[in-house]
């Protein structure tokens, strides 16, 4: 091999990595390429190398982002995570409800701060309207609805999921946008018999209620198919799933330090009963 490589100007080291290139991948290597492979169809091609590495990494094997990303283009799997959106900015805010939170989405403890929001969903042959409720702390959905109609007992009926949900907590503040739905009177009523402060966006203002309109666009681009659902009943199961296992089980988020919701809740929960305990 030495005359041969010498004899055709190749580098002995090159040849070995062509060599080793072709080779078949070694029983540890099939294994984390399953496990990749798997990740990326739980997450219905929306995960990125980051999010790969680190639902990956919390599943008992250790695997870098930058391992991830050439593991991904090697089996030609690629995130259809959509570019950012520039929304507009705005500064009025209602004339009766302030903006209480004010930006403020970085809470110390569960049960302080929830934000609310709709959107549309296609389902068969007319629009459907979801509404949800999301704890700050953790970005977790707490609430949800799904209905016809983007009316006033729609965001009630999230508003109502998330409070039975949370065991009933008082002095909570709920943010929203101003739509229609949020400053109805039942609505409010709803909030004062929760013992709720109610937070309204500035009009217009969508970084205002920045979380989650993230929430919304990670599920339309992870989740739901780009052709919407068949029927209400398809759009309900298929976005159960999505907030109760792949969302709040699964998914690494940022906020959380890469853990999904349910862990980083988990995690304050321990620590403050450790604490507890110590004193």
């Amino acid at each position: 091999m030495k005359r041969l490589c010498r004899l055709f100007g190749v580098y002995r080291s090159s040849y070995r990595a062509w060599r080793s290139r072709h080779a078949a991948p070694s029983q540890t290597e099939q294994a984390l390429r399953q496990k990749i492979t798997a990740t990326h169809a739980a997450s219905k091609g929306s995960a990125g190398a980051r999010s790969i590495a680190r639902m990956v990494t919390q599943a008992g094997t250790p695997l870098s982002r930058y391992r991830a990303g050439r593991r991904m283009k090697q089996l030609g799997l690629v995130s259809t995570q959509p570019p950012r959106h520039a929304y507009k900015k705005a500064h009025q805010p209602h004339l009766d409800i302030p903006n209480h939170l004010d930006r403020q989405f970085d809470v110390e403890r569960p049960n302080t701060t929830w934000a609310g929001d709709i959107t549309f969903i296609w389902t068969g042959a007319r629009w459907a309207y979801l509404a949800v409720v999301l704890d700050l702390f953790s970005r977790k959905a707490i609430g949800w609805a799904l209905s016809r109609s983007p009316n006033t007992e729609l965001v009630s009926k999230a508003l109502m999921m998330a409070q039975e949900s949370r065991g009933k907590p008082a002095h909570v503040m709920f943010h929203s946008d101003q739509g229609c739905q949020y400053t109805s009177l039942d609505f409010r009523q709803s909030l004062w018999r929760y013992q709720m402060t109610q937070s309204l966006s500035r009009r217009g203002n969508c970084w205002d209620n920045a979380p989650t309109e993230r929430f919304f666009r990670s599920l339309k681009s992870e989740w739901i198919p780009k052709v919407g659902y068949r029927d209400m009943a398809a759009a309900r199961q298929s976005i159960t799933d999505y907030i109760i296992h792949y969302y709040s089980d699964l998914r690494p988020h940022t906020h959380n330090d890469g853990m999904p919701p349910n862990a980083a809740e988990t995690m304050y929960w321990n620590a403050q009963n450790t604490v507890a305990k110590n004193t």
